[in-house]
Parts: C-alpha cells; structure tokens; sequence
C-alpha cells in the first residue's frame, strides 16, 4: 500500500551534525549557505545556477535550446540534431512544441511497439541548457559574474559561427525528497559516501579535506560521510563543462571566487523568505539584492574551525597563472576546503525539500490503508496503480525504491508493510536484488530498473563507467565480492549486501544441481553478513570464493548475469504533475504519453529489460476511464506548497536562461562572456514569499503538462 511521508525522518548523516567534534556546528547557517549557494548565479561560469536546471518543483521546464543530439550515446563525434516536428532546419536553439512529444512515437501509442512499429523515432534527449563552455583562465573576485575563460563555438552547439549554450545529455531530476535516495543522478553517480572533494566516495584514493591539528599545522585526512549523496552530487555540476563551468577551474577557485563577495548579490531577496529573509537587506513589499553577510563569514558560522581557520598558505596549492610569469595566490585552508563547505550546505539545505504535504498525505486512512479523504476517481486510481505493477518500483513514502535507508528501516519495523509489491525488500538495505528481466534471472541495483525507455546504446545509466573506468553498479562489484577479488569492491555498502535477501536465490545448501543457482556440487557457504531478519532464511548461502570465481570465468554464466543495461534511477512521483518533461532522456510531456508508455510495456525491449513488471497492461489500453483514474492518483500526489512555492520551497529572485534571440537557424552574437558566444534570453523568476499565494506560479507551475497535453497520447 502507498505509504505517506509524514513523520518520516530524512537519513541521518552520521558526524555530520553529532558527535564529539560535528563537521557542522550551527546547521540553520548551513542551511542558509546552501540555500544561497543553490539559487546564485555566481557559482556558474557564465551566469548559471544550481538551480538555472531546478527552479521548477525541483526541475527544469525550460522549452527552448533543451536538445542534446544523440544524447548520452558513445558516438558523440557524429551528432547531429534530428529534424523537428515542424519541419524546419534542425539546430540547437529550437523552441519545443507540442508535436515533437514523445521524441519516439509509437504507431499506435497504447499497444506493444514491437508488434505495431514506430511512426517516428529520434536519438536526441530533451536535457537542460547549461554553460557555453570554454577553457577556464581565471575568476572574478567581485561584482562580475562571469569567469573569465578562452571562448570559442562548440563543435555541436552552434549556429553559425557563433556559439550557444551547451545541453547536458540527460532530463533534469527533481532535487525535491531527493535526501532520501542512496544514490544520486540516473545513473547513481553520486556517491552514497561523500569524501568532501569529489562525488566519487571511496572510490577517489586522492579525495580528502584539509584539517587544521592543535599545533597549527595542517593533514589532509580521508572524510567518508554515509547517506550523504546529495553532497556527492553537488560537486558535479560546478565543475561540469557542460552544465556550469569553463573547462579546467577547480572548486577551491571556485571557492577563491565566492568567499569575498555577499550571497545573491545579483538576485532579490523577499523579507519573507523562510531560511534567508532575515539575513538580507530587503524590507516588506521592497525586495533587495544580497545578504547582509559574505560567503566566508556563513562558513565560519557553519562549520567547526578546525576546517577553516588555519592561517598559512603553500600546503593546499594555487591556481594556474593568469599569464605568463604571474605567481597567483595560494590558496588557504578556506578555499582548499570550499567542496566540502559547498556539498554539505547543499546537503543540509535539499534535505529540507521534503514534499509531505500532498492530499495523499493529508487524508486520514480507513482499516485497510486506503486514504479514504481522496476522491473516489484517485481511490480507484491508487488500486490501478498497485494492479499494474507500478508499485514494487514506486515503492515506500517517497514512491521510489531509491530510497533504500528509509525502505530499510520500515520494513524492519514491520515486515508485511510492503507485501503487495512482490519487491525483496531488506531490513539490512541490501543494495542489488535478482530478479527477472529480459535476459533471465540477473542482479539489478535496487532503486534502478530498466523500462524499455531508449535503445541500450544510447544510453548505458547505471552500467556504465566512472571516471577511473570503474563500472557504477554495485552489481559487478558483488561478483567479485564473493569471488574474493577486494580490489573490485569500490563502494563499502556491497559488503553488506546478503543474499538471503536477494529474491531469486543465488545459492541453496542442496545437493540436487541447479543450473541458476549454486548448489553443494559447486560449493557453497553462509553468507558473511548477519542473518537477523532474513527475508528467507534457506537462501542465506553464497559460493565459496572457488566456485564464484570459476563461474566468473565462464562466458555465459547463468548464475552471474548482470541485469543493468540501460537501467536508471527510479524517480519520485511525488509531485510528477508539475516535473515533465519526464524520463531520463527528456522524452515525453506529459503524465499522458507516460501512461500510454507503461501501457504498452515501455517502447524499446532492452537486454536487461524488467520484464516481470514492464509488460503490455492490455486492459489500460481497452479503458481510457482506468487511464483517467490513475492520472487523478498521480495527481493527488502533488503537494500545493511545491505548486505555488511556498515554504520551504520558496526561493530568491533567478534570471532564466531560455535560449537564444533568433531561432534554431541563426542568433546574433552578444553575450558578456564574449563575441564569440550568442546573445541569451532571459526572463526574471521573482523571489516568493515564504507564504507565497496562487498566482503567476501555478500557471508556470503546470507548463510543461498543460502546454503540451494532447488527447491522442502521442
């Protein structure tokens, strides 16, 4: 049964804000400094914020230059734009409209594709238009937003001669209850451990922070901060060429440009605001740029000393020269530290976007569960939703089996909480379950599922690579766990994965052989990890490291079949009325073409496809009234706070980046970062009130849906 999320604690980050000596020693300034830092556009090199790509209930609704040719293919050396519904020439500066949605479009969008055929089909994604690129040379210490970096057009993102912004390969996610997943990004990127310099966890050897000892002097020393993800993810973007930065700057320049100058000085501030309304300079009705208070100070305020309050300079390196024969300034224990400040105030400040006031979590619950203050339409939309198998994926108080910790400590407390979604669960937070997909019984990563959305070459999410060519999965990771291979384990978590709660066992202490499973014949052991509250007790058993090895070896094993081609993240659908466009590749408008999507048991029959709940639902596509029904559902979901930005979801004045002047053909040069770059269009996002009321913000809010809803599904 779907479950409400109030009440439900956000997982907590062990030494972060207890302990003998927290990291964080006043979290409503850490807030306050993640707050700030989330909505300024200083922290991008050319004018884009954090949230420039999650402004709109926690996503993105931008319509023009949002296409990335190819996508996140591998053949990125060969993209090009595909021809757009209208007809006109392709480029990268196009406005969408309703007719280029879904960007793979069914011949009939309600039955199974592979039977009817595709009437048009695309390898672009709808992603999120981030910076114009470039090669970093220095930062601007005051007023300039900008960096100042060596511009030229981009291979791909341009029009003409002159340059537009780039467009990240992937949708935009909601940040909104993202607190609660073990991992972040699609493809899980973002560590569940955070190691203060990197999004990488244990899996940086050179990751650490600065701490100042007794006597004065400085160590680099490892941080390994669990349950921490969103701090993970927050040190991507400001060092991505593509989303927010020039090519080369580093977060403690980053840091070097941020620390002297006042929060938000380029954006106003109501005196209403939630978290940052007492700490500017605006006056009821009078909205003002900036805080009364510099970057440096809020660390300081925030942050235990011994992180920052070194005084030498040389130990924590320096920036590149400017020129030729300049000798920059080294930087200080500040600026050396300023990704870890960065990621943990961001952290502290995306968990307190937890959207637990929905009329799904309002209503009172009758003896079975059922919300009986829903309307009868969403009642009978939540049964449609649990009899078409969205629930064992769209599981818990967050509707997303991401949220592992928080699943974990449920299920612990009562172990029938979730028995009608045919999901192994774990009172351990086991992180990889086996289960059936298109190429038999494999070990998935819980919280990911491939669905059938786009081709497995065009994007390989959770099976692909980090940047030290290591596979993101835990699932390879756990092969070589049982093998005895420790230098394949990367991420500490896949020592605690145990196999009595895998679902399909993995091995039986049984003599008669199995051919997908592990049998005496082979060898078998108990599991290393504790045994209390084994969902089955009987699969407790792994092989012996002898036998998981010789199955390694073999070219077509049965028993250690990796089942995460093509496999993503499994989104909220907490306020999914207001997040299109949805799907990792940006592919569909509207929660319409979603339910026809599911309907016809997904678009594309991948290898790893998860066939036992991603199947034709025959009877939706007979029944527009079910459709309708669990559209009402989906819909009760939607907390009104979030709809017209009220608190905690309020935010300060952002400027918009929306494409270009011109059209997809041609723009006129322009733009303050340079010549060579084009002119940007611009719309302000006014600051809100903390107790913001319906206006101009629930039509933004219902944009993407509203715009482009059509009844043909397509």
């Amino acid at each position: 049964m779907p479950l409400s999320l109030k009440s439900v604690p956000v997982p907590e980050v062990p030494g972060l804000l207890d302990g003998s000596e927290p990291i964080v020693i006043n979290e409503p300034a850490a807030i306050a400094l993640g707050k700030a830092l989330f909505w300024d556009v200083n922290v991008g090199s050319d004018g884009v914020a954090c949230a420039s790509c999650h402004f709109h209930a926690g996503a993105d609704s931008r319509t023009v230059n949002q296409i990335a040719p190819t996508g996140n293919s591998a053949d990125l050396g060969s993209a090009a734009f595909d021809t757009p519904a209208n007809g006109l020439p392709p480029g990268p500066n196009h406005r969408l409209a309703r007719g280029d949605f879904p960007f793979v479009q069914s011949t009939d969008p309600l039955r199974e594709t592979a039977l009817y055929g595709f009437s048009g089909t695309a390898d672009d994604v709808g992603g999120s238009a981030g910076t114009f690129g470039g090669t970093f040379v220095s930062v601007e210490l005051a007023d300039v937003a900008a960096d100042t970096c060596s511009r030229s057009p981009d291979a791909v993102f341009h029009q003409s001669a002159v340059g537009t912004r780039e467009v990240t390969r992937r949708n935009a996610p909601t940040v909104i209850t993202a607190a609660f997943n073990h991992r972040n990004f699609w493809d899980g990127r973002a560590n569940n451990v955070f190691n203060g310099s990197s999004g990488w966890g244990a899996r940086d050897s050179a990751a650490g922070v600065w701490v100042k000892n007794a006597d004065g002097s400085v160590t680099k020393t490892r941080l390994h901060l669990v349950n921490a993800s969103l701090a993970s993810q927050a040190l991507g973007p400001p060092s991505n060429t593509v989303e927010m930065s020039c090519a080369g700057r580093t977060l403690a320049g980053l840091g070097r440009k941020l620390l002297m100058r006042r929060p938000l000085e380029h954006h106003a501030v109501d005196a209403t605001d939630g978290v940052l309304g007492a700490l500017g300079f605006s006056k009821p009705g009078a909205p003002q740029p900036a805080l009364d208070t510099y970057y440096f100070r809020l660390v300081r305020r925030a942050v235990n000393p011994k992180y920052w309050s070194a005084t030498q300079r040389g130990p924590f390196g320096a920036p590149p020269p400017a020129a030729p024969g300049a000798r920059p300034l080294a930087y200080s224990q500040l600026e050396a530290n300023f990704g870890m400040f960065f990621g943990l105030a961001l952290q502290l400040y995306e968990s307190t976007l937890v959207s637990d006031d929905s009329p799904f979590d309002r209503s009172q619950r009758d003896a079975n569960g059922i919300p009986i203050d829903l309307t009868p339409v969403a009642v009978r939309g939540m049964a449609e939703f649990r009899n078409t198998h969205c629930n064992p994926c769209h599981v818990g108080p967050t509707f997303s089996a991401a949220a592992i910790h928080t699943i974990a400590e449920m299920f612990q407390a009562d172990q029938n909480v979730f028995r009608d979604t045919g999901y192994p669960f774990s009172i351990a937070g086991s992180a990889v379950i086996r289960l059936a997909t298109a190429k038999g019984s494999t070990m998935v990563d819980v919280g990911f599922a491939a669905t059938g959305v786009s081709d497995d070459t065009q994007d390989a999410g959770i099976a692909g690579k980090d940047d030290f060519g290591h596979p993101l999965s835990y699932v390879p990771q756990y092969f070589d766990f049982l093998a005895g291979n420790a230098a394949g384990v990367l991420d500490p978590q896949v020592a605690q994965i145990r196999a009595c709660d895998l679902g399909v066992p993995l091995a039986l202490n049984t003599a008669t052989p199995n051919a997908l499973w592990f049998t005496q014949r082979e060898g078998v052991i108990s599991q290393p990890q504790p045994t209390d509250g084994c969902r089955i007790p009987s699969r407790r058993y792994v092989p012996t490291p002898a036998a998981a090895a010789a199955e390694l070896a073999k070219p077509n094993s049965l028993r250690f079949v990796n089942g995460t081609d093509g496999a993503f993240k499994i989104p909220t659908l907490r306020n999914v009325e207001l997040t299109g466009p949805y799907m990792h590749d940006g592919g569909m408008a509207t929660l319409e073409q979603v339910i026809a999507f599911y309907t016809r048991g997904g678009t594309h029959e991948g290898a790893s496809k998860n066939i036992a709940f991603v199947f034709a639902q025959t009877h939706l596509a007979v029944d527009p009234a079910m459709r309708a029904d669990l559209l009402e559902f989906l819909k009760s979901l939607t907390d009104e706070r979030v709809r017209y930005e009220r608190a905690p979801f309020d935010h300060p004045e952002l400027v918009i980046l929306e494409g270009h002047g011109g059209d997809a053909i041609a723009a006129g040069p322009g733009n303050p970062p340079g010549a060579a770059v084009a002119a940007t269009s611009a719309a302000s996002f006014a600051c809100v009130t903390g107790t913001n009321v319906p206006t101009r913000a629930a039509a933004r809010a219902v944009t993407m849906s509203a715009r482009f809803r059509q009844s043909s599904h397509r």
